[in-house]
C-alpha cells in the first residue's frame, strides 16, 4: 500500500467486519516517528490465529487464500526500522500498533485521511469512531458521537451531504494541525 491512510482504512474495515461498534484511530507524528493504533471491541482472535496472523497464508475470509493486510502493514513498518504489535483476546477486540521512522526512505507518506476517516464513516454509519491526529504537541480529535449530537437522530452520517462536509472538515482540521506544528517548529 502506498500510504498509512490505505493501510488504516484496511485494518479498520477488519475490524468493522469483526463486529466492533467501537473503533479507536490514532496516528501520533512525534520526533522522527509515526505511531498508528488501531484499537477495537470486535471479536477478537484465539492465541492460535493471533499466533499466525501476520503470515500472509492466514485469512478468515473465504472468498480468498491470503489475508494480506496485516503481512503489508507488518512489511511496511519493518521497512522503515519500525515494527509491529498486535495484541488481541476473544470478546474483547483486538489492538494493533505500527511505528513507522518517518525520516526512512521507504516510509510511505501519511496520505489521505480525511478521505479515509470519512470513508470508514459514511461506510459504517452506526459505528462509533474516534480519530485522533496528533503532530508534535498539537492534535485534532474526531468523535462520531459527537457529530451525531450535533445532526440529531433524524440524519445519517451515511448522507452524502454529511460525507462531503465531514471531508471538508477534517482537511481543514488536518491542514491547521500541520500549520500549528510549523509555527512551534520555527
Amino acid at each position: 500500500m502506498k500510504e498509512i491512510a490505505l493501510h488504516i482504512l484496511d485494518i479498520a474495515q477488519n475490524s468493522v467486519a469483526a463486529g466492533a461498534a467501537h473503533v479507536d484511530i490514532t496516528l501520533a507524528e512525534e520526533g522522527g516517528d509515526i505511531a498508528l493504533t488501531i484499537a477495537d471491541d470486535g471479536r477478537g482472535m484465539s492465541p492460535e490465529l493471533l499466533a499466525t496472523v501476520s503470515d500472509p497464508f492466514t485469512t478468515t475470509r473465504t472468498t480468498r487464500k491470503r489475508g494480506l493486510g496485516l503481512p503489508l502493514l507488518r512489511l511496511t513498518a519493518e521497512q522503515t526500522g519500525g515494527g509491529l504489535a498486535i495484541e488481541s483476546a476473544v470478546g474483547k477486540g483486538t489492538t494493533v500498533e505500527a511505528r513507522f521512522r518517518a525520516d526512512h526512505i521507504d516510509c510511505p507518506p501519511v496520505g489521505d485521511l480525511a478521505g479515509t476517516v470519512t470513508l470508514l464513516v459514511q461506510g459504517a454509519p452506526e459505528l462509533e469512531l474516534v480519530y485522533t491526529h496528533r503532530v508534535g504537541r498539537g492534535e485534532f480529535r474526531l468523535d462520531t458521537r459527537d457529530l451525531r449530537k450535533e445532526l440529531g437522530e433524524d440524519i445519517s452520517l451515511a448522507e452524502p451531504e454529511v460525507a462531503l462536509w465531514l471531508r471538508d472538515y477534517i482537511q481543514e482540521q488536518e491542514r491547521l494541525l500541520r500549520e500549528e506544528n510549523k509555527g512551534m517548529n520555527t
